[in-house]
């Protein structure tokens, strides 16, 4: 029997980026609860990303730190009828982030050995002296862009998307109550807007639940919110922190029921 066979799996992603994990989770046969606890939308200001378009031509570097940010920027391309010169390197903080660029027809110039901003900021090469527009959420921490300045780098850094709290979904706040297996969340902003909607319950809920963070960045911000973490995957990807889930269930018993 696969180990998430019966295991209720909590899925925070955004509605319309819910699908690969909630797909992955299945396939090993686990039970999934699709509560979004965050939306993603355009930056209410675009003139910052505007300005850097119509400048792409100055930077030796063009670097994304996920699929949204791609999404966003390539839609203004097509808006202001203009595309990325020849010459710009093209940089994409992992394989979810380099696939988005590929769909697009982008060509793809690095991605770090680790997935994670500080990781693309320690170890994006030839960037002394360089020009380098990083296109990111709103709310994004600092590592990278002050990796890339400690380097020498000439860093804009451009706000192209927000996340904001998601609507309570009352079936999905539901399937909560009746209780998890595990929790999964796959960014910083999906962990603080479930403490966000859920209150002071949300520790309370998650008390015995293997909290499965896909990287780092996310797992800090859950141990800062008191969550404690169980799960969290050398790999940080979907398919990473699926495996990571179904090696922490391995040889425990059955779902659900079982031990957590």
């Amino acid at each position: 029997m696969k180990p998430l066979a019966g295991r209720r799996v909590l899925v925070t992603r955004p509605r319309p980026q819910a699908g690969a994990l909630v797909d992955a989770l299945r396939a090993e046969g686990a039970v999934t609860i699709l509560l979004p606890t965050i939306a993603i939308r355009p930056a209410d200001d675009l003139r910052p990303l505007d300005a850097a378009i119509a400048r792409l031509a100055d930077y030796a570097w063009l670097a994304f730190t996920s699929a949204n940010g791609v999404e966003v920027f390539w839609d203004r391309l097509r808006a202001l009828g203009t595309a990325v010169p020849a010459g710009v390197r093209i940089a994409a903080v992992g394989t979810a982030t380099a696939r988005a660029l590929a769909e697009r027809g982008a060509t793809l110039d690095f991605v770090p050995d680790e997935f994670v901003g500080a990781r693309l900021g320690a170890t994006l090469p030839d960037v002394e002296g360089r020009r380098v527009l990083l296109a990111r959420a709103s709310l994004a921490r600092e590592e990278l862009a002050d990796a890339l300045v400690a380097r020498g780098a000439l860093v804009d850094d451009v706000a192209v998307y927000d996340t904001i709290p998601e609507a309570p979904d009352p079936a999905g706040l539901a399937a909560l109550e009746r209780g998890v297996d595990a929790a999964t969340f796959t960014s910083a902003s999906t962990v603080r807007n479930f403490a966000t909607l859920i209150g002071l319950r949300a520790r309370q809920l998650l008390d015995g639940v293997a909290v499965a963070c896909i990287g780092p960045v996310t797992a800090d911000e859950a141990r800062r919110l008191g969550f404690t973490v169980q799960v969290e995957p050398e790999e940080h990807t979907i398919p990473g922190l699926v495996r990571a889930l179904a090696d922490h269930y391995a040889g425990l018993p059955a779902g659900p029921g079982g031990a957590r």
